[in-house]
């Protein structure tokens, strides 16, 4: 098994890069959470990874933290989440923000995530659950009594917004903040999502 690799970019795309080990061509299937953390081309790279072997093919997954790639691991042990499934997952919420919606059975987030319908979620949460303080005790998750909750429209408009390529961070602080200035009756998810762009694009 193929558990790190060390290399040179040498090509990137949103979905996959080309990592450059001593003249052998590594080609590495990502998320956005980890496209977001790749450094320059030609410059030295990291990836913790995971290769999954089928009878047709074998396919190099890269992260950029091991926290990611077990979480990734972990997702993929859930009944009807495949690889392709655990990487959407991965591009489109945050660890933390994962994690608290399956400790406290949060459906609706989860629903969101493009590509994961109700029963899937539920699987997620049932299989899940009982697992996640394991994989990560140290995270928090109840939301903080001082952070801003967030809307149905303004979260679909965030992970419309990482589903074009924005890191989720930005995203979210940017949504928050044009929200904030649109009155309810404005504030739709395609609203949003149109403001907001014209607000990072500019």
């Amino acid at each position: 098994m193929i558990a790190k690799i060390t290399g040179i970019l040498d090509s990137v795309s949103l979905t996959d890069i080309v990592i450059d080990v001593n003249g052998i061509g590594y080609e590495v299937i990502i998320p956005l959470s980890t496209y977001d953390r790749l450094p320059k081309e030609k410059e030295k790279i990291q990836l913790f990874t995971h290769l999954h072997v089928r009878e047709d093919a074998m396919t190099l997954y890269g992260f950029a933290t091991e926290q990611e790639k077990e979480l990734y691991k972990l997702l993929t042990t859930v009944s009807g989440i495949g690889p392709k499934l655990a990487l959407k997952i991965l591009s489109s919420i945050t660890i933390n923000s994962f994690c608290e919606s399956v400790a406290n059975a949060d459906i609706k987030t989860l629903c969101r995530i493009n590509g994961l319908g109700k029963r899937s979620a539920e699987r997620l949460v049932v299989e899940l659950k009982d697992k996640i303080t394991t994989f990560a005790p140290e995270l928090e998750y109840i939301k903080d009594s001082n952070s801003k909750n967030i809307s149905v429209q303004e979260e679909e408009a965030i992970l419309a917004l990482v589903q074009l390529g924005f890191k989720y961070e930005t995203a979210r602080k940017t949504v928050v903040k044009i929200a904030g200035k649109m009155s309810a009756e404005e504030a739709n998810s395609e609203n949003i999502i149109r403001h907001t762009l014209q607000s990072l694009n500019s």
